[in-house]
């Protein structure tokens, strides 16, 4: 079983990577193979909701930046974790734009995956990050890998985020219950769910 691993930081090896490699030890450490992937710091398109994905689900219609090829992993992966430093209470929009795309266009290749959310922080706004980066995650079904605490990390210059040992250790509970979960489900997608009813979209604006 694999997990991808998706550091949503404009910086390679800070903080958020510290982070996402504690999760990412403990879940070798339990048998559980690892893919990290990093987004870059290049430009990332938003989504301009042109619905050509509905017409090709899998890829999103534009194909010149990283957007596509990390969604192209999600169909070879069992679970998906999510790191990122806090910008004015939000994820780093970069990795918005990207998870919005890839999420909406290729839905069928990740939804029923565990999936878990890491926000790094300075000070203050890790709540409301964390909860956004969780939100597509409860939209597809998707269970929320849960620890002793949110999943939320703090250190400001590279490198402090070590030097918080509760946050450290709650990056390795992540990991342990994600494993776990894992193990528990032969890695298949949100086992015993039942069956969704056909999509019945409602407009309040008629």
């Amino acid at each position: 079983m694999k997990a991808l691993i998706i550091n949503g930081s404009p910086h390679k090896n800070g903080n958020t990577a510290i982070a996402l490699a504690e999760v990412a030890k403990t879940l070798n450490a339990q048998g559980i193979e690892t893919e990290t992937i990093w987004i870059e710091n290049k430009p990332v398109r938003g989504c301009i909701a042109c619905g050509q994905c509905f017409e090709k689900p899998g890829s999103c219609a534009f194909d010149d930046d990283i957007c596509n090829r990390i969604s192209k992993k999600f169909e070879s992966v069992d679970a998906i974790v999510i790191g990122s430093p806090v910008y004015y209470g939000q994820p780093n929009g970069a990795l918005l734009a990207l998870l919005q795309r890839a999420f909406f266009s290729n839905s069928i290749n990740i939804q029923g995956k565990p999936a878990a959310s890491i926000a790094i922080c300075r000070r203050g706004g890790a709540t409301a990050t964390y909860e956004t980066m969780n939100m597509p995650f409860q939209m597809l079904n998707m269970p929320i890998i849960t620890a002793s605490y949110w999943g939320i990390g703090y250190g400001m210059n590279s490198g402090e985020a070590e030097q918080d040992l509760e946050g450290m250790q709650t990056m390795r509970t992540i990991g342990n219950n994600l494993a776990w979960l894992l193990k528990k489900t032969g890695g298949q997608p949100a086992p015993g769910i039942p069956e969704g009813e056909e999509w019945t979209p409602t407009n309040f604006i008629r």
